[in-house]
Parts: structure tokens; C-alpha cells; sequence
């Protein structure tokens, strides 16, 4: 290998690590509503790596900072509601993730 070479390896490398030094992966959400409305106090998000929360209001949540993955969300009931959780909400770089309806049971 002559010296023209590592030079042009070094650059490349120097390079690719400018780029990955720059990449900023965008946290997203995770929104969605609970049906009754007064059934809820807390929606909770669970993936390998994290967990978040937010507060039930008015029937609606938004769980924000989340990184892109896979979630189960638990809803936090009041009596005589049942907690109850939701697997497989995906959340993609920077995207809001919509978990739907979900529907307490005494």
C-alpha cells in the first residue's frame, strides 16, 4: 500500500465519520383517545429501551420524546375501569404515531 492510498482511505474515512457525527434521529409521539373518557388517569409507553407517560385529558393523550421503535401503550384506568395495554404502535424517525381508540372494560 503506498502512501497515496491511506491518504485517500484516511479521507474517506474522515468523511463517513463527518456524516454519522451530523445524523440526529428526531423523536416522534404517540397519540390517541380512550373511550369512556373519564375512564382514564394516565396513558404509559413501553419499548426495549424506554418508558414515557402522559396525562388522560378529556379523553386524549399525546406521549412525546418518543425515539423510533416499537411500543405497547398502557392505559392507567380509574375504578372500576381496568388498566389495559396495546402492543405493536411504531414510531418512525421525527413521525406522530397514532394508537387509535381504546376501549375500557369494568
Amino acid at each position: 500500500m503506498n502512501f497515496t492510498s491511506l491518504k485517500q482511505i484516511a479521507a474517506t474515512g474522515v468523511i463517513a465519520a463527518g456524516l454519522f457525527a451530523f445524523t440526529h434521529i428526531r423523536a416522534g409521539s404517540i397519540k390517541g383517545t380512550i373511550s369512556p373518557a373519564e375512564g382514564g388517569v394516565r396513558a404509559w409507553a413501553e419499548s426495549a429501551t424506554d418508558t414515557l407517560r402522559a396525562p388522560i385529558v378529556n379523553g386524549s393523550y399525546e406521549i412525546t420524546d418518543a425515539k423510533p421503535g416499537t411500543y405497547k401503550i398502557i392505559i392507567e384506568a380509574k375504578p372500576p375501569y381496568k388498566n389495559i395495554a396495546k402492543d405493536g404502535i411504531m414510531v418512525s424517525d421525527g413521525q406522530s404515531a397514532d394508537a387509535g381508540e381504546i376501549r375500557l372494560e369494568k
